[in-house]
């Protein structure tokens, strides 16, 4: 039997980090799906969870964020010049409405018990990243959600309805109390914590290792945070929370 690999993923879907994470995450799991079993979970957060439900002007959000319009485009360059060298061809300038992520988890959870959770969130990056789809809209959501597979009429009701609510708001709570405020965070077999944006080749030293119960080399990673301002340095905290032992915790560069 092949070792096995649990990767929780803690993420919003309007987080550029999050979504290259996520490409350089599967790059690494394709490598080495022969030698393990590898399972990926994705945990909500929230960047903004003030947003107002029809979603706020994204180029007027983020030029407020970070301190101008020059500072936007500046971000916008930086952040879509690496996704690229990923494969993703981010569409930020013409993504006109950042939306509450809140429903968008729901849809997750949703998505998870039907089994269609992993291309779920594709779709969701895809189509705010790449597509500049409004994901404030419920019909734009249903769209994304019956492409993937899911009843269109259960969705909807889904969307229109309060459905799961408490379901993600225990998981978020949860991620609070584990000391999450920046993503992608990654939890790996309940005990290790890794920060970031992580290159391939650091997933592919840290897997493993992760595997056989070894320590885990200190990096640098981008993340998106509550306050989406200024890049900079910090250390991501060590997880400590009852279900979990406490993790080894990877050191992140944060975009906010």
């Amino acid at each position: 039997m092949k070792p096995q690999i649990k990767i929780d993923v803690v993420s919003d879907v309007v987080c550029p980090w999050c979504y290259i994470g996520k490409r350089r995450l599967e790059k690494a799991i394709a490598q080495l799906q022969d030698d393990y079993t590898v399972k990926v979970n994705y945990l909500p957060f929230q960047l903004s969870p003030d947003t107002p439900t029809e979603g706020e002007n994204t180029k007027e959000r983020l030029s407020a964020k970070f301190g101008g319009e020059d500072r936007y485009f500046q971000v916008l360059r930086q952040v879509t010049s690496v996704a690229a060298e990923e494969g993703l061809q981010f569409n930020l300038e013409n993504q006109a409405v950042s939306p509450n992520t809140r429903r968008l988890h729901r849809l997750v959870w949703y998505a998870q018990q039907q089994g269609k959770q992993l291309p779920m969130v594709e779709a969701l990056f895809k189509a705010y990243f790449e597509d500049a789809v409004n994901l404030a809209d419920v019909e734009n959501i249903v769209s994304l959600a019956e492409k993937v597979g899911l009843d269109a009429t259960s969705v909807r009701e889904l969307m229109t309805s309060d459905r799961g609510e408490q379901e993600v708001e225990q998981l978020l709570y949860q991620n609070h109390l584990m000391g999450v405020s920046a993503v992608p965070y990654y939890i790996i077999n309940e005990k290790y914590a890794v920060s970031g944006a992580q290159p391939t080749a650091l997933f592919l030293q840290a897997l493993p290792d992760i595997a056989l119960k070894a320590p885990i080399a200190v990096a640098a990673g981008e993340t998106c945070d509550l306050s989406l301002g200024e890049t900079s340095f910090h250390h991501a905290r060590a997880i400590h929370h009852h279900t979990r032992p406490k993790s080894e915790a990877i050191v992140s560069k944060s975009w906010r």
